[in-house]
């Protein structure tokens, strides 16, 4: 494959020069300077601090150099990397707050779950519902980035989690019911 220099590269030629043997620096120099931003981007929205959304972002480049042959194109390039970066975020916080979901789901079980919620979309506030969604575990927050935000497969919201798809469905549910109740309970009174 001729070379028609970065700006014109896509991802997959990028990772096909690599592949090919051309593991050069400036093919993951362009990679980095294409993603690092977005990625500890989303690093900060869910550990909320710069300091480090900076090094998980460094550690999860590291993470993507190393896999990137491994990358089998089965989604697109951006999402394979966000769902690196959802999951080593979710591992972090993990381990920085021991905070299994399913004992943190039960400790915050929701009282009375009222049958109007879906209801409560229509009445939503942007700047209120991001102030709610802080009161959300960082796996169920990532749930519904991935899902809302990030357009992210199922398949592939599932992987990052590790955990199986029927239960990424159940938790994707309850996170969206715990927000539209949590948002309800909060501003909707």
């Amino acid at each position: 494959m001729k070379d028609p220099g970065k700006d014109k590269l896509s991802d997959k030629d990028i990772i096909d020069l690599i592949r090919a043997g051309r593991e050069n620096n400036r093919y993951y120099d362009i990679i980095y300077s294409r993603y690092f931003d977005k990625v500890r981007g989303k690093c900060y929205s869910l550990v909320k601090d710069r300091e480090t959304a900076n090094d998980l972002a460094e550690d999860i480049m590291v993470k993507i150099f190393e896999n990137l042959v491994s990358f089998k194109a089965t989604a697109m390039f951006s999402t394979w990397i966000y769902s690196i970066t959802y999951n080593h975020c979710i591992d972090y916080l993990r381990n920085k707050r021991s905070s299994h979901y399913p004992k943190w789901n039960k400790e915050h079980e929701m009282s009375e779950i009222p049958d109007n919620l879906e209801d409560v979309e229509n009445e939503i506030d942007y700047e209120r519902l991001k102030t709610v969604m802080e009161e959300l575990h960082p796996e169920e927050l990532a749930l519904i980035k991935m899902k809302y935000l990030d357009d992210i497969p199922l398949k592939l919201m599932s992987e990052a989690l590790r955990i199986t798809e029927s239960a990424c469905k159940m938790r994707l549910k309850r996170a969206r019911t715990r927000l539209l109740y949590l948002y309800s309970k909060k501003y909707l009174k």
